[in-house]
């Protein structure tokens, strides 16, 4: 992008929030059932139906607005939302407008070594609409399409940020920031791939040093974070062209084509939309007294943030370990209970962040659905900090823990897979190695140091990964000294 213009992006996300039964009825909120399965006459919008509100969807929102240091309304209220469509039965949806939850939050980012707070304006309860499910690929490529309103009513919230990302990276970190606390607080399970996490994003150019902002548009289908940043990549520099060229920017809504890499101009919003919003008639206000807030704030555990900070000043941990980490309540909480029983924490989050995670992601697996244990990962890394197995040997012992939950000690011990240290056999070995190979042992005495990798790697394939490299090495320069 040229130097010329500064980014401005705010992001509008709906999270689901998890809870079993809808905003204002008691039908299942469970994904992936038959359509239309989990509908009344209430989430149906039927003649002579009566909303009820769903009080653990309140508690969850108050608790989501808590996590992300917003203050709570005490009185807000519910509106109707008026528009046609099909995935709308009533013909309104059940929102709140002037009065939200929840109001002036903030989201505390780390990028490129550095810290930024970012703005949250306001939390506020919605139910979800009913899916439209088209004959082709898309509403354009359809003869027709069916109605599920099996989601129609699950509760909502919508967190609208402030215009305080100056770049689609901070986009993406705040998206992070924001999905973690969710996960931490578990108001919501945060699948996108199920829909429980949507994003749009807004974003403007402004010639650095302006104060007035350029004209937004708004971007749809944004399916994962990764999405976001690269949609937000490609229209920044897409204004900025038009910009250089001398053309004005339309206010639109523009669809991103993850297939090209391109945003796909959707419908111009050059008018405001009027959606003629007015008090919910069959919602009396939404009263949230003090006790209540008090009663929720007590149960939002340590969030990512803190925790972030106290790994590196009480184990240690570099920032890039600790950030990554931190992310997920149920590493951090793994990584904890694993470093309570072997203390080493650099040692813990390298196999955290490296094989471990490297066979959930193989496997497709959560970290909670894994047979690992931190118990079982506490004994595998003793092991191999006291030298009993190899660090290749540690490896393949870990991919059976991963697989079956056995314990690593009866594993090395039924296999025979314990290191050899014992001088006399690794030397009868190192000799074999040497006489079987006198190319590299002529190598080396000429100064090619990486004949001596060479004549390891064929020490540790003839003892099948168990020697102890250490005394391998020392073997190797003793005897061609």
């Amino acid at each position: 992008m040229s130097a010329k213009y500064e980014t401005v992006i705010g992001l509008e996300v709906h999270a689901e929030l998890r809870t079993k039964s809808k905003l204002f009825c008691s039908c299942s909120t469970k994904f992936g059932s038959e359509p239309n399965t989990q509908v009344c006459p209430i989430c149906l919008g039927l003649p002579g139906t009566l909303p009820v509100l769903n009080k653990q969807a309140v508690e969850y929102a108050v608790e989501a607005g808590l996590a992300l240091n917003c203050t709570i309304q005490k009185y807000s209220k519910f509106d109707r939302k008026n528009y046609f469509y099909p995935d709308l039965p009533k013909a309104f949806q059940n929102s709140q407008f002037d009065l939200p939850v929840a109001l002036n939050g903030k989201v505390r980012i780390h990028v490129n070594g550095e810290d930024k707070e970012l703005g949250i304006t306001r939390i506020h309860l919605e139910e979800e609409a009913g899916k439209s499910v088209h004959s082709g690929d898309n509403i354009l490529g359809s003869d027709y399409s069916s109605e599920d309103y099996n989601r129609g009513g699950i509760p909502l919230i919508e967190i609208v940020s402030e215009p305080d990302m100056r770049s689609p990276e901070e986009a993406y970190a705040y998206l992070v920031a924001l999905k973690s606390i969710l996960e931490y607080t578990e108001v919501s399970d945060c699948k996108m791939e199920e829909g429980s996490l949507r994003c749009d994003a807004n974003v403007s150019l402004r010639p650095v040093g302006a104060e007035k902002f350029g004209t937004k548009v708004e971007l749809k289908n944004l399916n994962s974070f990764r999405a976001v940043q690269k949609a937000l990549e490609y229209e920044v520099q897409r204004q900025a062209q038009l910009l250089d060229a001398g053309e004005t920017i339309i206010q639109e809504t523009r669809h991103w084509d993850e297939n090209t890499g391109k945003t796909h101009s959707m419908r111009s919003k050059e008018e405001a939309e009027d959606y003629r919003y007015f008090p919910e008639p069959d919602l009396g206000p939404l009263v949230i007294e003090q006790g209540w807030i008090d009663q929720i704030a007590a149960r939002i555990p340590e969030l990512p943030e803190s925790k972030r900070r106290r790994f590196i000043s009480e184990y240690g941990l570099p920032e890039y370990d600790a950030d990554l980490i931190s992310s997920s309540r149920k590493m951090a909480e793994f990584f904890e209970a694993t470093v309570a029983l072997f203390p080493d924490a650099k040692m813990v989050s390298n196999w955290l962040m490296g094989e471990f995670s490297r066979l959930l992601n193989v496997s497709g697996k959560e970290l909670d659905q894994a047979a690992v244990t931190p118990e079982l990962l506490a004994k595998l890394l003793q092991m191999l900090a006291k030298g009993t197995i190899s660090g290749t040997v540690a490896k393949s012992v870990f991919e059976e823990v991963f697989a079956t939950g056995k314990d690593p000690e009866a594993i090395v011990q039924e296999k025979g897979l314990a290191q050899i240290s014992d001088t006399a056999e690794l030397e009868r070995i190192v000799q074999a190695i040497i006489a079987a190979n006198p190319g590299s042992v002529t190598d080396f005495r000429n100064g090619k140091d990486k004949a001596l990798g060479f004549l390891v790697g064929q020490v540790m394939k003839e003892t099948k990964g168990r020697a102890n490299p250490q005394l391998v090495n020392e073997l190797l320069r003793k005897y061609l000294a």
